[in-house]
């Protein structure tokens, strides 16, 4: 996921046997399939919310695998050192109160999975097509739900190759099987937006992962039509002129990545109604210098320029959440972020998609602004303003894992000191397991009996406008630190919360 800033010129154009607590404790094992969860109603889960104000908080981290950016470190490692390499950024992501994963598993039409769609990615052993004899994404999955933690499956829906010579593409790459499938662009090779037969491959590229792997969610990055580049065309004449149907050039890109959009949005939910989608849009939507409706920022524009109409996806309700890239720094003039988290505050203000805000760790260190260490955590206090944001997600996970200049133990201390649970997102199942049995103390340890399907606990300690939620656990045991009153919920893998048990410490 290269990030970038075009803003009238280029500018800076996520196997161990322990158990894990999340913040601010560690915890461990089970994940359970929910295929019988149901479409119901947001405000009857929110009626069962033990202790509900402010505990409810994307904190996510996207895992890139294209080019090696975060995982793995490089391509040709060993099964196990993948893993080793994988286990030890989750381990720190949990410590740093990282809560979601966003993982790459379809970086440019390849698998870092088992698939009979695509070839094998070369980020794994270095050649494509190459079976790095194991497949990984059940373990990355797992791994993720042993702490707790959501994962979401990154697709890039329209890059078909980082070269455009088709004839050195594996022998089962689709753009090989289906050379008409495909666009040459400034050296690239991108699958064409304006074909029903592109986005029909798409969506069963999608649906085979989300029929065969304990996904929690669908995610899309930024990348539609392709970035301005060179200037160079974008060669989709012959299909435009097949399937235009009167509508201006411009305004058929975009349709077409709606359509695709929706498409998948119906049959992710149709398949998995549980399962959550969501896109990760470029941070302007339109300058208000071209749009009453767009920010007051001077940038290149996700709808004018790459065809991606976030605004149309709200308005749709193809979309379950939104992760603007917001990669900007406070008071820069083109794009200013204390602009433009208001703006997207008021987009999805009333209509249900939940909003989170994509944040550039990577950004941290490469000089001005970006060398306070406060930048990013002001962004969160920004946050705080706008109740539509229920959240961040942070790109990328090594520096999540390096934390520059302490950027994440900053936010640690002054923001993530208690844990959090995922946010409800309106139109998703809303049915919660039943309550935690035979919850007891015995020398401060709390222990209970689990709960069949329970993704996590929630452990709260304390009643009423007094109590606080003080860890996120997937064990059945709690030690205590402090004396107290205590309640313990079952948690859904979608974070619905049962009815409480109590007990009492000291």
């Amino acid at each position: 996921m290269k990030r970038k800033l075009i803003a009238g010129v280029a500018v800076a154009a996520t196997a161990s046997a322990g158990a894990y607590l999340l913040v601010p404790e560690a915890s461990g094992s089970s994940s359970a399939s929910s295929a019988g969860l149901e479409r119901a109603s947001y405000e009857s889960a929110a009626k069962t919310d033990v202790c509900p104000a402010a505990k409810r908080q994307m904190r996510g981290m996207w895992i890139a695998t294209t080019q090696n950016i975060d995982w793995p470190s490089k391509a040709g490692l060993s099964p196990g050192t993948q893993r080793a390499e994988y286990v030890k950024m989750l381990d720190t992501a949990a410590a740093r109160g990282i809560n979601a994963v966003f993982v790459q598993v379809r970086p440019a039409s390849d698998a870092i999975y088992k698939s009979s769609l695509e070839p094998w990615s070369q980020y794994l052993t270095g050649k494509a097509g190459k079976d790095p004899g194991w497949d990984p994404l059940p373990f990355l999955i797992s791994e993720a739900h042993k702490r707790g933690m959501e994962f979401h499956a990154w697709f890039n829906p329209y890059r078909a190759a980082y070269s455009d010579n088709i004839a050195a593409l594996p022998a089962n790459h689709p753009a090989r099987q289906h050379p008409g499938w495909v666009v040459k662009h400034e050296g690239r090779l991108y699958y064409n937006p304006g074909l029903p037969s592109v986005r029909d491959h798409v969506t069963k590229v999608i649906m085979d992962v989300v029929n065969r792997y304990d996904i929690d969610g669908v995610h899309f990055d930024d990348y539609f039509y392709p970035y301005p580049g060179q200037g160079t065309k974008f060669n989709d004449t012959a299909a435009y002129n097949k399937y235009g149907e009167g509508k201006s050039l411009a305004n058929w890109r975009r349709a077409n990545v709606n359509q695709l959009v929706a498409q998948v949005d119906k049959a992710v939910h149709r398949a998995k109604p549980y399962l959550k989608f969501g896109i990760s849009p470029f941070g302007i939507w339109r300058n208000k210098s071209n749009d009453p409706a767009g920010s007051k920022t001077n940038g290149m524009s996700a709808y004018d320029a790459i065809y991606a109409d976030p605004k149309a996806w709200i308005k749709a309700g193809t979309v379950d959440y939104l992760t603007p890239q917001l990669y900007w720094n406070r008071g820069f003039a083109a794009a200013d972020y204390d602009v433009l988290v208001p703006w997207w505050a008021n987009a999805v203000k009333g209509s249900g998609v939940d909003l989170y805000i994509g944040q550039a760790l990577y950004q941290i260190g490469t000089g001005g602004a970006w060398n306070r260490p406060n930048e990013i955590p002001s962004h969160l206090a920004v946050n705080k303003r706008y109740p539509e944001v229920k959240g961040d997600v942070y790109f990328s996970a090594k520096q999540v894992v390096q934390n520059p200049l302490k950027v994440m133990t900053r936010i640690d201390e002054d923001y993530y000191k208690r844990p959090a649970l995922l946010p409800l997102i309106k139109g998703l199942p809303t049915r919660p397991l039943g309550p935690v049995k035979n919850l007891r103390n015995a020398g401060g340890t709390l222990t209970w009996t689990g709960v069949p399907g329970a993704r996590a606990y929630a452990v709260y300690r304390g009643s009423g406008n007094s109590c606080e939620l003080v860890a996120v656990t997937t064990r059945s045991s709690f030690q205590t630190r402090a004396n107290g009153a205590y309640q313990v919920t079952s948690l859904d893998r979608l974070y619905n919360e049962s009815r409480p048990a109590a007990a009492r410490v000291g």
